[in-house]
């Protein structure tokens, strides 16, 4: 699992960008949960690289049941996804009905995640 923890302007966010490990399953969403407490930091960036393609089909259940832990242990959530006409039209309902809270957002870059993390 390769992350780094990101300090800009007095304000700490723990970022997954890797090419090779996945967010595929719960155990995968704990261990980014362990990583948060470990580092006492409770805000996170993932690129949507880093997320599965089990993440983003509903059916399987992985993108409910992650948001669910995370809004459970209080960490907040940023994904940078540049392109979203690639994802089908039952997530992209769920990411216009998450994005109107507080817990779970996406964004197009990192710059705009960083502002809203800098707004928690």
């Amino acid at each position: 699992m390769n992350y780094k923890v990101v300090n800009k302007n007095n304000v700490k966010y723990i970022e997954f960008a890797s090419e090779v490990w996945k967010l595929s399953s719960e155990q995968d969403v704990v261990d980014c949960i362990s990583i948060c407490m470990e580092n006492d930091v409770y805000t996170i960036m993932f690129h949507s690289n880093v997320l599965s393609e089990d993440f983003f089909n509903l059916k399987t259940r992985i993108a409910g049941m992650a948001l669910q832990k995370f809004i459970n242990y209080h960490v907040k959530v940023a994904v940078i996804i540049e392109n979203e006409e690639k994802l089908n039209d039952r997530f992209k309902e769920m990411i216009m009905e998450s994005n109107k809270g507080n817990n779970f957002r996406t964004f197009k870059d990192t710059a705009e995640a960083e502002s809203w993390i800098s707004k928690l």
